[in-house]
Order: structure tokens, then C-alpha cells, then sequence
């Protein structure tokens, strides 16, 4: 607990771009959150490696997500959003941490089995212990709550059970984290395949409407998205097309789905996909402009990295001292 607020930790890959339901499922949420507890964002560009990158790319990437977070609301002085990578403490506990974490743990790891069958020729070490460095980053900073959707629960599973079995051998050394259970995030779907989740690593790219996409271009992938059979617009799980499209507007807009289908009654599939794009443009546009701005300012940029990195090291190496205490390492002089 930090002034008198509980932790919170999250972060997202430097990978991609973020969608729009990485905005409305995640980043949203975020910036709500920043009153209640004393929240830790973090860039986690340490997890973007386990698949090969492009230097430059993943450099340019994590500074590009660094801004989309400050863009999206997100007050660098009120929250610490820094990048992983520039915090070695992570690393440093993660290995600790890989001494207490079974490989029967590792194996049922179900997002290690997906990420296998996709990357064959690339199944390292890295993507096997990557929930090891997920639990490192959250254990790192005393976490009380973690926000986590239902793919990342079992990984804060055994984020819990690591902390339960070091706290076991040498007292209460970590904070065991809950999952954050507060209001929803809007679950959004691929606009082609809509009984899939949105994602940044899509392959098509009508699938995901970008953080970045620029007003047609948000357009014209609502124009394109998968509908149903019929052409009545009604939130339906029959219909899981336009539920979809309904979900995008309600989370646009702050309307109720029954609003919804009450403002479009009677009207058809290519009104109803035009507002939805309509209000996906309203809803970018101010977050575009602050991304530009915060972006072009590479001063305001640089500064917030080094402030926050440092603020994040301080937390992190006091954890991480106390452990290395704990389990036996010689002190520092």
C-alpha cells in the first residue's frame, strides 16, 4: 500500500497497435481507476521478445504505446508508466522466481500451448517462463489488484500460488494479488470474425479498427464487418455480427444496448454500421490529436521515461533487496 491506496499493476505488450478494444476493454478502465488506487502501467517490452523482433520497430512501438497510454487519459504524474525493460529488477526476480515455480505449473500454462502450435520454429525458454516474469512484474510493486481478463486469469493463478509459496518459507515478504473486479471493460470482437476477440496481431486487416486509423479508414472496416442473416438490429446471441457493431456503438456513445436497438428500429444493416463508424471517429479523434502532440514532443516524452523508469526502479528495488535478503544473497556494501 502506497499513501494509503492500494496497488494496482497492469500492462500491455509492445507489440501491434492497439485496437479499439484494447481502448474500450482496457485503457478506459485505466484511467478511471487512477483516483482509487496507485497504479503501475507499464510498456512490457521484456514479454514482446519471446517472438522475433525487429529492433528498430520494437523501439519505435514501445515509445508509441508510452504516448497512447498518456493520449488515452492517462496522467504520467498521477500514475508510473514507464517502460519494463529500463527496470532490471524484473529480470532480477524473475529468475529468483523461476526457482520457485514448478515445470508441471509451466506445462498446464494454456497460452504456452497456443503460442507454440502458432511460432514451431521459435518455441524458446523465454515463452515458457514468460508467466514467471508476468508474476516478477506484478509481485515487484506489491500489487493488491490486477486487472485481468479471463485468457490472462490462470497466469494470476499462479502469480498467487508463487506468492503463497515464498511467503510460506520466509514470511510475509509479498503482497498475494486479487484479481480487479470492477466495471467491465466492452468486450469487442473481431469485425470478421466476430465470435473472436479483437486482437493487434490480427492478420487481416479489415479484422481490428487501430487506435490510429484514420477516419476513413475506420469507415470503411465498419462498412466491411461481418453481419447476420435478416436485417433487423437487435442484440441477440443469434446474431453475434451485429451484436458486435452494437457493443462498439454502446461503448462509443455510453448508450444501453435496448437504446440502441431502439434508435435503429426500422432501419437497416448500412445506416447502423455508418453511425457505428461515426461515433468510432468522434471517439478517436481527441485521443489522435493528443497522440500527435504528445508524440512530437520528444522533450515532454523523454522526461516522463526517465521520471517514471526511476520511479519504478525505487519500488521495484525495494522488493527486490528484501528478497535477496530473505533467500540468502550477501548484502550490498
Amino acid at each position: 500500500m502506497i499513501n494509503d491506496k492500494k496497488v494496482l499493476f497492469s500492462g500491455m505488450q509492445a507489440t501491434g497497435t492497439l485496437t479499439l478494444g484494447n481502448y474500450a476493454g482496457a485503457l478506459k478502465n485505466w484511467v478511471q481507476l487512477s483516483d482509487q488506487y496507485q497504479c503501475f502501467y507499464s510498456v512490457v517490452d521484456l514479454h514482446s521478445i519471446t517472438i522475433r523482433r525487429d529492433p528498430a520497430d520494437l523501439r519505435k512501438r514501445a515509445r508509441d504505446l508510452l504516448a497512447l497510454y498518456i493520449a488515452a487519459g492517462l496522467d504520467p504524474k498521477k500514475n508510473c508508466i514507464y517502460y519494463q525493460s529500463h527496470v532490471s529488477a524484473h529480470a532480477e526476480l524473475a529468475w529468483i522466481l523461476n526457482c520457485f515455480t514448478y515445470m508441471g505449473e509451466l506445462n498446464r500454462m494454456t497460452q504456452f500451448k497456443d503460442k507454440s502450435r502458432k511460432h514451431q520454429d521459435n518455441i524458446n525458454a523465454g515463452l515458457f517462463t514468460y508467466p514467471v516474469l508476468m508474476a516478477a512484474d506484478i509481485l515487484l510493486y506489491q500489487a493488491d489488484v490486477v486487472p485481468v481478463g479471463l485468457d490472462q486469469m490462470q497466469h494470476l493463478e499462479l502469480t498467487r500460488d508463487i506468492a503463497q509459496r515464498f511467503n510460506k518459507i520466509y514470511g510475509d515478504v509479498f503482497t498475494v494479488p486479487e484479481p480487479y473486479v470492477g466495471k467491465a471493460g466492452a468486450n469487442i470482437k473481431s469485425l470478421q470474425e466476430p465470435d473472436k476477440k479483437m486482437s493487434k496481431s490480427d492478420e487481416n486487416p479489415n479484422a481490428s479498427i487501430y487506435l490510429t486509423d484514420d477516419p476513413d479508414t475506420v469507415m470503411r472496416k465498419c462498412k466491411r464487418a461481418v453481419t447476420d442473416s435478416g436485417s433487423e438490429i437487435l442484440y441477440r446471441d443469434d446474431k453475434p455480427g451485429i451484436r458486435n457493431l452494437i457493443d462498439i456503438y454502446c461503448a462509443m456513445t455510453g448508450k444501453t444496448p435496448g437504446e440502441t436497438e431502439k434508435e435503429f428500429e426500422g432501419k437497416g444493416y448500412g445506416q447502423f454500421k455508418e453511425a457505428v463508424g461515426e461515433s468510432v471517429v468522434a471517439q478517436l479523434r481527441p485521443l489522435q490529436e493528443r497522440f500527435a502532440q504528445v508524440s512530437a514532443d520528444k522533450a515532454y516524452l523523454s522526461g516522463i521515461i526517465k521520471e517514471n523508469g526511476e520511479k519504478a526502479s525505487y519500488f521495484a528495488t525495494k522488493t527486490l533487496r528484501k528478497v535477496q535478503q530473505k533467500i540468502g544473497f550477501p548484502a550490498r556494501p
